[in-house]
Order: structure tokens, then C-alpha cells, then sequence
């Protein structure tokens, strides 16, 4: 079930979204939703974004610059196959994650498509935040070089 929200989880996510969250093991769990609060506030932050919409994409919490248009959605998930491990995934045919290894050569990176995280570690917010801003302003930034 896909849920509008205004920037903010508006009432919480839907009753779909909170089973998926419920289901992941701690400290899994709380890295994941410390990682959705961080992506709902940069979305909040950063200009030319607008409404986040917060829905479920091949059963991953995921978000999407609907109403904007401006960015690339997001996904974060726990890695399956890696006890303690969540990842921060992006569409694969974008250069999102080069960009991102170029600036951040200290995160742990899945290819061309996610950052990888352990949830023994603190959560890199700063660079974190940069990677989602940048995610979320992909298509604007696309649009603007077009001119």
C-alpha cells in the first residue's frame, strides 16, 4: 500500500510499511528507521524536493520525489545474506553511486547500486545526508544541465 506524506511521515506509515519495519531484527530495525527519519529530514531540508511518498518496492521500504519529480527513489532494506548489515540502495543505471565513491571512498559501496552499512557501526549521517540530498535532486540537477 503506498502512503502520501507531506515531508514528514504524517500519522506514521501505513500498516504495510510498519509490518515490514517490525519484522526486521534489532539492531537492524533501528538503524533503519534512523536511516527513513534521516532521509525524510534532508527531504525536508533540501530545496526543489517537496513530498516524500513512502511505499513498498519489491517489499523494501522506498521513497519517491512523486509530486517534485526532482529525484531518484531510494530504498533501504537489511541485507539479507550479511547478519547486522542494512543498505541504502539507488537505481542502478543512474551515477549515483559512482559519485558517491568518488566523494566518500570510506563507505562500503554494493556494486553500483547501494552503501552498505553495519549496524555495529554509528550511522555516517553527514555523508549519508549528502548521498540522499543528491539522490533526491538527481532529475533537477539532470533537467538543469540540459538548459
Amino acid at each position: 500500500m503506498k502512503k502520501s506524506v507531506t515531508k514528514k511521515p504524517v500519522g506514521g506509515p501505513s500498516p504495510a510499511i510498519d509490518a515490514v519495519f517490525e519484522a526486521y531484527p534489532q539492531p537492524v530495525k533501528s538503524r533503519l528507521l534512523a536511516l527513513r527519519r534521516l532521509i525524510f529530514d534532508t527531504a525536508d531540508t533540501t530545496k526543489g524536493v517537496g513530498a516524500l511518498e513512502e511505499a513498498l518496492k519489491w517489499g523494501q521500504p522506498s521513497y519517491l520525489t512523486t509530486e517534485s519529480k526532482s529525484g531518484s527513489t531510494i530504498r533501504i532494506d537489511q541485507v539479507k545474506a550479511e547478519a547486522g548489515r542494512y543498505a541504502v540502495y539507488f537505481h542502478c543505471q543512474t551515477d549515483l553511486v559512482e559519485t558517491f565513491r568518488e566523494l566518500y571512498p570510506e563507505l562500503s559501496y554494493g556494486g553500483n547500486r547501494s552503501i552498505l552499512l553495519d549496524a555495529g557501526e554509528k550511522l555516517p549521517e553527514k555523508a549519508l545526508r549528502h548521498c540522499i540530498a543528491l539522490a533526491l535532486t538527481y532529475h533537477l540537477r539532470k533537467w538543469k544541465a540540459a538548459k
